[in-house]
């Protein structure tokens, strides 16, 4: 029925079977066909054929601007497919709560500006929500934290674009000793259950025979910074985050005994998306040199491990 849809608008458009033929590159009998068919599968008459050349009706000229819409509609529900068209429409992409900063609006902010058709919907969760729903095809793209060395389950598709360190992170005036002991019985600021970093962190301890206290279940990075520079407990942070912080008011960095944890920073996203790929593609980009970006700063000073807390503030200043 498009077909002859297109062969009303022509005809309209041109004034005359003949001019629509033209217009389509067909004959003026198939034009004549086309019409014809059309008007049997509405039940009713779109020309009024009592003049010469026939010309619409009052209801084929109501058919007529719903003809118009159609087709414009169906273009461009065929170019949100194709991957040679501009990016338009809506693009549906979860940032894992971890992740969800203030320095990722820049990546999102030179999306909308390359491609200001398309809409975005934003929403934050954790990582496991975001990847059920990206399954339950409820989001296209996501930006979530995973175990290093780990991929996204088929059929989504993962696309690592950094790796974070972990630091153990306490208050410029805390007394924690890098080791596992002392950790043991400091109190500690962390995610809530559910997440993998807090439960490596809690095998890694439990294997050197110390499990940690736990004061504070925070999902906010920066509130649990918060909480470990006002000396609450020690916490598990991103180093990024910690360096990029480190000018406002400095933590102290501890490195116990084969401490080594990382996570992958990943663009997760559905297999098609047409011309909102690209729209992806540029998102991932941004949040890759984002990352870049944050590698370049200068680290946090760490502490020596096993260093007794009151010989490292007898140090001079460097």
């Amino acid at each position: 029925m498009l077909e002859d849809l297109r062969a009303l608008v022509e005809f309209a458009h041109a004034g005359s079977i003949a001019g629509a033929a033209d217009r389509l590159f067909r004959t003026p009998s198939a034009i004549t066909r086309q019409v014809q068919r059309l008007e049997a599968a509405l039940g009713a008459e779109l020309l009024d054929r009592s003049v010469k050349p026939p010309r619409l009706n009052s209801l084929g000229s109501r058919v007529l601007e719903q003809a118009r819409d159609l087709l414009q509609r169906t273009e461009a529900l065929k170019s949100l497919t194709s991957s040679d068209a501009e990016p338009h429409g809506l693009l549906r992409i979860g940032l894992a709560h971890a992740l969800a900063e203030g320095t990722l609006i820049e990546p999102i902010r030179a999306l909308t500006e390359k491609y200001p058709k398309v809409r975005l919907r934003l929403s934050s969760e954790l990582t496991g929500e975001l990847i059920n729903r990206l399954l339950a095809g409820e989001l296209d793209v996501a930006a979530v934290l995973l175990p290093e060395g780990r991929t996204a389950p088929p059929p989504l598709l993962t696309n690592i674009i950094a790796s974070d360190r972990m630091e153990i992170v306490q208050g410029a005036a805390g007394n924690v000793d890098g080791d596992w002991k002392s950790l043991g019985r400091a109190p500690w600021v962390l995610n809530p259950p559910g997440c993998f970093l807090r439960a490596s962190l809690i095998d890694r301890m439990e294997r050197a025979g110390f499990t940690p206290m736990i004061a504070a279940e925070i999902h906010n990075m920066h509130m649990q910074l918060a909480f470990v520079q006002s000396g609450y407990g020690v916490g598990l942070l991103p180093a990024r985050f910690v360096a990029r912080n480190h000018s406002f008011d400095p933590v102290k960095v501890l490195r116990p005994p084969s401490f080594d944890l990382h996570r992958s920073v990943a663009i997760v996203r559905v297999g098609q998306l047409g011309a909102l790929g690209k729209a992806v593609e540029l998102l991932a980009q941004g949040f890759r040199q984002l990352f870049e970006a944050a590698d370049t700063k200068k680290p946090v000073t760490r502490h020596r491990r096993g260093v007794p807390a009151n010989r490292r503030a007898a140090r001079p200043p460097k």
